[in-house]
């Protein structure tokens, strides 16, 4: 069974040791169309994006303008509605899914966690990334290579335990970190 969470940011418990855990708020989804195979077509809010397709959509499904964003996810409903949240009460572990922060144009030493050169005057090697081939032969660089470039904004997925799982205002949490920042949508994916 998958969800849309919003991360809400990362907190501790109280018992001793502490656990550093992230609040993950389930959203309000509804689903629209059942498929086959188990999948739905769902809908929920994000924003106030608005456009004719959406409209023809939101028409279609008979919903309110605030769901806006339409996804398919895995479900446990037999009929339309509201989405069932049962699953998560008695799951034990998931797969959260977010797209990562974003770095920008990193070098190696922000990126890959290369050592750099001496700091001292006169090295005139302190963060370039050095050697990056071979001599005569290949005589090119082999794929793989780490390089600087492009370095996080990407679609991260991590295992987490629940620690617990608040129905009433749908708060999931879950042990560890999650990646993104805080206000970020992504999906959880019941594993065990």
């Amino acid at each position: 069974m998958e969800f849309i969470v919003e991360k809400i940011g990362m907190s501790r418990t109280i018992n001793v040791p502490s656990i550093p855990v992230t609040l993950l708020k389930v959203q309000d989804i509804k689903v629209c169309e059942i498929t086959e195979d188990g999948r739905a077509v769902v809908a929920y809010a994000d924003g106030k994006k608005r456009n004719k397709a959406i409209e023809g959509q939101q028409k279609k499904y008979g919903l309110s303008p605030e769901y806006n964003r339409f996804a398919t996810l895995k479900v446990a409903n037999t009929e339309t509605g509201d989405i069932d949240l049962t699953p998560l009460s008695e799951a034990k572990r998931v797969k959260v899914t977010f797209t990562s922060k974003g770095r920008g144009f990193s070098g190696v030493m922000k990126r890959w966690n290369f050592a750099g050169g001496p700091r001292s005057h006169g090295s005139r090697f302190h963060r370039a990334p050095g050697s990056i081939g071979n001599c005569e032969w290949p005589g090119r660089v082999q794929p793989g290579q780490k390089m600087p470039g492009q370095y996080g904004n990407a679609k991260v997925t991590v295992k987490n335990e629940i620690v617990s799982f608040d129905p009433e205002n749908r708060i999931l949490v879950v042990k560890g970190a999650v990646p993104g920042p805080n206000g970020a949508m992504g999906r959880v994916r019941i594993s065990k």
